[in-house]
Formats: structure tokens, sequence, C-alpha cells
């Protein structure tokens, strides 16, 4: 049995993949499920928290959302039994890759996966719905009648957390990088309130913000990323497509929520005076962070696919990837 292997010498260095032979794996410990995997998804390799957790490895697994079935538990194993369905995510510690027949996990990174969500469904959807569930949920108090701004509503996180903001009755507002993504949103059901266009610079996104909310400001931003400096001093591609962190404070509204990806914020005292003056908060949404705390094990995996029942979920994958998306 062969699993997949990723190795990087240096941080310079160019990545290389690897299959290593792997022997049959017992079920040793009490608390682990020893699962036959049946689909994987293959996100992105983050070298550098990697490296901030002190997580090096000679050889580190690839692929950590995983979906397939119980094969046996261990003796302390209770929500778990042979030929359960599950879904989940390896942790970043993990040394099994969710690229193999057969890895071990414990019990607390899994559910069990809703019968109407495919394997590859439930291993392609299961990272990005969480991220977006705790932006949205943990994060920032999302209800009914709020006014919710999702920068790059088409990628996956984006048009996840637009069918689970539209689902709690909230007003959606988001940004198209190309004309491609603003058809794509355009055809989401129920409609969003408006799409800004920022192909071509995004000088409009606090304006078309203040217009859509009468001038009170969105109560919930999540967004893909901000520049932090002026537009010389940033790439170009950068420039054109992310908004400043100014427009951001200009369209937040009083006692709004910024959910923020960017890892590097940096905001000057002027710009936290603004904070103030709105009684506003900033989030920083790390994706690796519920399954860094042994304190958060399970507990957003649960909370996700319980309150979304397998109709949502479907429906949420199927938009991010359907139409221009390719499932492939």
């Amino acid at each position: 049995m062969k699993g997949l292997y990723f190795q990087q010498n240096s941080p310079n260095e160019e990545i290389t993949f690897v299959f290593q032979e792997r022997e049959n794996l017992p079920v040793t410990e009490k608390n682990y499920v020893k699962l036959q995997v049946k689909a994987c998804a293959l996100s992105r390799i983050n070298a550098k928290l990697l490296a901030e957790m002190k997580m090096e490895k000679e050889l580190f697994p690839v692929g950590r959302e995983v979906a397939g079935i119980v094969l046996d538990v261990g003796s302390k194993v209770s929500f778990f039994q042979p030929d359960d369905e599950v879904v989940g995510i390896l942790p970043l510690d993990s040394e099994d890759p969710g690229l193999c027949e057969v890895v071990r996990v414990h019990e607390h990174y899994l559910v069990h996966k809703p019968e109407k969500v495919s394997w590859a469904e439930a291993a392609g959807a299961v990272r990005d719905g969480v991220q977006a569930y705790t932006a949205l949920h943990y994060l920032s108090p999302l209800s009914a009648g709020k006014a919710v701004l999702i920068m790059d509503g088409a990628s996956t996180l984006g048009t996840i957390a637009i069918q689970l903001a539209l689902h709690r009755g909230a007003k959606v507002i988001s940004t198209a990088s190309s004309l491609e993504d603003k058809q794509h949103l355009e055809r989401l059901r129920p409609p969003i309130a408006r799409v800004v266009d920022v192909s071509h610079g995004n000088a409009r996104v606090a304006e078309s913000c203040l217009e859509e909310t009468g001038g009170l400001g969105v109560d919930i931003v999540l967004d893909a990323g901000v520049r932090l400096y002026s537009e010389d001093d940033e790439p170009a591609r950068k420039s054109q497509l992310l908004p400043h962190k100014h427009d951001i404070l200009t369209l937040l509204g009083v006692g709004g929520h910024w959910v923020t990806t960017e890892e590097n914020l940096q905001l000057d005292p002027p710009d936290c005076h603004c904070l103030f003056l709105k009684g506003a908060t900033v989030a920083f949404l790390n994706d690796d962070v519920w399954n860094l705390s042994n304190v958060q094990q399970g507990k957003y995996l649960s909370t996700y696919l319980k309150r979304c029942d397998g109709e949502v979920i479907r429906w949420c994958f199927q938009a991010a990837f359907g139409g221009t998306h390719s499932t492939t």
C-alpha cells in the first residue's frame, strides 16, 4: 500500500512529490478509527505554517480532506462503528496521507457523511464549508436582515459563504474579478443584492456598498485579502483586484465585523481609531486553527455538518463548482 508525500529540504527549494510504501495499519490507539479512503481533496500545502508550527519533516503527507468507510475502531471510540460513512479533515501532524487506501484518524476529526452527498462532494466541500461557517458563525454574528460583503464570491470559499449567508436571510453583496465570475454570481439562486465588478479596478467597492445600504455600511465583511500600501508599492495584480484596507474601514457599518484572511494585516493608529468610533471588530480567519487546538477538536466539523443538512451541503458545493467551474 502506497501513500503520497511531499519533500522540501529548504524553504526556497521546489517541492517534490514521492510515493512511499506503507505497511498495513492496525488500529492500536483507543480513540482512533481505521478508514478506507473513498475520496481525497487536494488542498494547498502551507509550508510556511508548517515551519512556524515547528512541524517540518523530511516527508510530509499529502491530502487532508478525506471521505470514506470505517473499517475498524479503537476500544474507546464512541461515535462510529465499522461500515459507517464519514468525512473529515486530517490534522496537520497526521502521519498518514489522505492520498492512500487506508488511514488512521482520531474520531474527533470525523463526522458522519450525509447520505445524499457523494464521496467526491463531501471531501471537496468540507474544508471550504468549515471555513465559511467559521467566518459567518463563530467570528461574526450572522442573522437575517444583515448586510454582508463577501469578496471574490466566485471562489469556492466565497460561493459557499454566499449560500450560507442567503440561507440565513442576509443581504449579500459580492465582488467579481472577471466577466465569467460576474455571470456565475448573477446566476446564483436566490439572487444576491449586488455584484461589483472589480476586473478593471476596485475604486467603487466602498461606494457600491454604501449605496446599497443607504449609507449605513455593511454589517459583516469577509475579505479575500487586502492591500496595505499604495498602488505603487503593491504588485500590479494585487493592486488591481484587492481593495485597500481603508476601503474596508469606510464601508464597514457601526458595530460591524471585519473577517480577514490577510495574515499580515497592519492597522495604524488612525485605522484603530476609526474602528473604535464605529465600535467595529476585526477577526482573523485561519482555516487551520480549529485543529491546531485540542479544545476545538471536532467542534467546527460537527456543528457545520449537523446544522447544514445534505441538501444544503450539496447545493453549496454544486454552486461553487457548477457552471464554468470544473469539479475535476
